[in-house]
């Protein structure tokens, strides 16, 4: 029997993530000393107080049935108390929260909800695959946004042609950006919700990483006046809290548009486990301080790594929030043979930046999910390296 491939698998590049995995396995069977900064996992454990609340979740009987499609209420009610307390932005927990089994399902399902073949869907370029590998999958055509340096690593919107706007549907924005680190203004917020409402296009915009940073507090596009008009906004409880491996997120804003999305869901899963769920609504009401102690860690970790590899003669950016380092590489050379050389040099294995796009090329990121030994020792090893 011969197995044939559907046209949207064929014509799909080799997932990044899954790239990364091949080459560090490739390294680890050769008896490398790896020191892996190439994907956003967290090694920090998820909070004691959180796996606490899970065991004692697990084991209540009401948990072990289907759970509702668009989150239980109770969880619903802790994202909206949460967001009253962290962006000052009232939401109502029926209509305009939408639990999700980690943003990345929400991301990937959205397109399927509003794209139709043939509709314009704008993609930042560096950008998380999902947005684009979403968009193909709904039969749409994604348009990619150049974020460059000169713009702070924002879109210019003004430079996208008047067509390819008219035929837009939908936008995928993300602040605190991964993999650049840039961070968003409320002004540039204003600008996509005029944009948005001119040309009939809904917002989506991933927050994953408004939970990670340093010298100041990130905003939400839902706190921006007209926001809940033209988008909604995914979160995640991965990197804030740790827990990666649970599963759990979720939207909100524009009540039509989550239900858009729910349709899909209600169609394609079954909802997120409810003792996850249960003790998600503990992990939001984690004390600050112990959100703090987190990002200490972080900040420790990318001072080691941005001197030592300002020092050693790298031109990087010192992220305001994430835990990625975005890092040019030395002329004369792309960023997938630098990764590979990096790799086989110095056993420090990072991301190509042309693996979020085109527009990542000449680019590429670390990521702070090391401990500071370890990254101590990563920024010595690359210092031993030839430029």
């Amino acid at each position: 029997m011969e197995i044939q491939f559907a046209e949207r698998i064929r014509t799909l590049p080799p997932y990044l993530f899954a790239a990364i995995d091949q080459m560090k396995r490739e390294a680890l069977s050769k008896g490398a000393q790896l020191i892996d900064l190439s994907i956003g996992d967290p090694d920090i454990p998820t909070p004691t107080h959180i796996i606490e609340a899970m065991k004692e979740a697990v084991e209540k009987p009401e948990h072990h049935r289907y759970p509702s499609y668009e989150g239980m209420l109770s969880y619903r009610e802790a994202v909206a108390r949460w967001y009253k307390r962290r962006f000052g932005v009232q939401l109502d927990p029926e209509r305009e929260v939408l639990s999700l089994i980690g943003s990345k399902e929400g991301i990937g399902h959205i397109p399927l909800a509003f794209i139709d073949p043939g509709d314009v869907v704008l993609v930042p370029s560096p950008g998380y695959p999902v947005y684009p590998v979403g968009t193909k999958f709904a039969g749409g055509i994604p348009y990619f946004m150049p974020l460059k340096k000169e713009n702070h690593f924002l879109p210019n919107l003004q430079e996208i042609p008047e067509d390819i706007c008219k035929r837009a549907k939908l936008m995928f924005i993300n602040y605190p950006n991964n993999p650049t680190s840039a961070c968003a203004t409320a002004e540039f917020f204003k600008e996509v919700i005029e944009f948005a409402q001119k040309y009939n296009i809904i917002v989506c915009h991933d927050a994953a990483y408004s939970e990670v940073y340093f010298e100041e507090k990130p905003i939400s596009f839902m706190e921006v006046e007209g926001a809940k008009e033209v988008g909604i906004e995914f979160h995640s409880l991965s990197k804030t809290y740790n827990m990666t491996g649970w599963r759990i997120g979720f939207a909100v804003g524009n009540k039509d548009i989550l239900a858009g999305l729910g349709k899909v869901k209600t169609n394609l899963d079954s909802g997120v486990f409810q003792a996850i769920q249960e003790a998600s609504i503990v992990a939001l009401n984690t004390e600050e301080s112990d959100l703090k102690e987190l990002r200490n860690i972080y900040k420790a970790r990318r001072d080691i790594l941005f001197e030592g590899l300002r020092k050693v003669g790298f031109e990087v950016e010192k992220p305001l929030a994430t835990f990625y380092l975005w890092t040019k590489v030395p002329r004369g050379t792309n960023s997938i043979d630098f990764v590979a050389k990096l790799l086989k040099e110095t056993e420090v294995l990072c991301t190509p930046g042309v693996g979020f796009g085109e527009h990542g090329e000449g680019y590429i990121r670390f990521a702070l999910t090391q401990s500071k030994e370890k990254i101590s020792e990563a920024v010595e090893r690359i210092g031993r390296l030839k430029l």
